[in-house]
């Protein structure tokens, strides 16, 4: 029977434990609206509902995210603690904040990797995470999220992305030692976070994205060998706190998900079901009783071009498929891009807030 009026947290850990909900949890993992695209959606909001987009997505989104307060040494403009630096580029309406600098673009031994500036976990004030968890407990008691866990994507943004290719394939001893600093770091940074959190926390999200529109990005034997054992040792540090691990990835990567459960991921995140070979079904026939799911809604395709009926199907789609006997939160698959009609958005938060009617009957006795 259907639980009512649970809370956040409880409906996304009910839902990661393959029971029964009040309705599929929604969330915003790695994704968000873009400026534009916001505006336009609020205004539609303003014009038929008498609301904003937040007080329209308050009593929708069951995940909220929190990090600490940064206490570290300045940094110079527009770069982060990689050393990595930043420049805005316009896209039209906004901008994305692209890499100008690769700080280890130009290193060719592991000493100069040694020796780079590197980031210490203790630049972070971990003894405001509790307050920032409070203070939304004091408005709902939500599924709480800290990020980013990013290994492989902070290595190259320090290296350069052809750079970390040509490392893996003829000097992989350049990799690893920047694969093992990050890490270092990462396993610190998400201890100090779980420990001042006292179990708060209840999802860690990590990520790395492997595939692309077509495949993976590297072999799969090279992913085993170079990257797989650093996730597993960071997966192990935030398994040991009693959180869970949603990772994500965007892109082709339906043949490394047997490896990914193996690393220790418990939600994978993303699922960019344009690319090749990513099969709703398949993932979870051959998955589902081994892994959850967060995303599926198409940023590339449905939202953004498709009519308000087609976003409505794909979001019973995702619910019939993905939501059956749980294990899934309901999301778009990446950022909504400006473009994105209003009408579209709103179709998909609608369909899945009413999903207690749409799969209920789907369960399996």
């Amino acid at each position: 029977m259907t639980r009512p009026s649970l809370s956040p947290r409880e409906r996304v850990r009910l839902a990661l434990a393959h029971q029964e909900t009040d309705r599929t949890p929604i969330a915003m993992v790695c994704s968000g609206i873009n400026p534009a695209a916001r505006g336009e959606l609020d205004a539609y909001l303003k014009a038929h509902r008498g609301i904003t987009v937040d007080q329209y997505l308050a009593p929708l989104i069951d995940i909220k995210a929190v990090w600490p307060d940064y206490r570290g040494p300045a940094l110079p403009k527009q770069t982060d603690i990689w050393g990595v630096r930043r420049q805005p580029v316009s896209y039209g309406p906004g901008s994305y904040d692209e890499i100008e600098f690769h700080p280890l673009a130009d290193a060719t031994t592991v000493a100069e990797i040694e020796n780079h500036r590197w980031p210490n976990a203790d630049w972070f004030d971990y003894d405001s995470v509790p307050q920032k968890i409070a203070a939304l407990d004091a408005q709902e008691e939500y599924c709480i999220m800290v990020m980013n866990g990013n290994i492989f994507e902070s290595s190259w943004y320090m290296r350069g992305f052809e750079n970390i290719f040509m490392d893996l394939a003829t000097e992989p001893e350049i990799a690893h030692a920047l694969f093992e600093r990050v890490t270092s770091f990462y396993t610190k940074y998400f201890k100090n976070l779980l420990e001042a959190a006292k179990g708060r926390i209840d999802l860690v999200f990590t990520a790395d994205d492997i595939g692309g529109q077509n495949g993976l990005l590297m072999s799969l034997d090279m992913w085993e060998e170079h990257l797989k054992p650093y996730h597993v040792r960071l997966n192990h540090l935030i398994h040991e706190y009693g959180a869970k691990v949603i990772y994500h990835t965007d892109g082709a990567v339906m043949e490394a998900v047997e490896g990914l459960i193996d690393m220790g991921i418990d939600i994978l995140q993303a699922l960019q079901f344009d690319a090749r070979g990513m099969d709703p079904v398949a993932l979870k026939t051959n998955y589902g009783n081994r892994l959850c799911f967060e995303g599926g809604v198409s940023v590339q395709k449905t939202l953004p071009f498709g009519t308000p009926e087609e976003v409505r199907e794909e979001v019973l789609e995702r619910l019939r498929v993905l939501g059956k006997n749980g294990g899934y939160i309901l999301g778009p698959s990446h950022a909504i891009q400006d473009g994105t009609p209003p009408e579209n958005i709103v179709a998909m938060f609608d369909a899945a807030s009413e999903s207690t009617k749409t799969h209920r009957g789907q369960r399996q006795p």
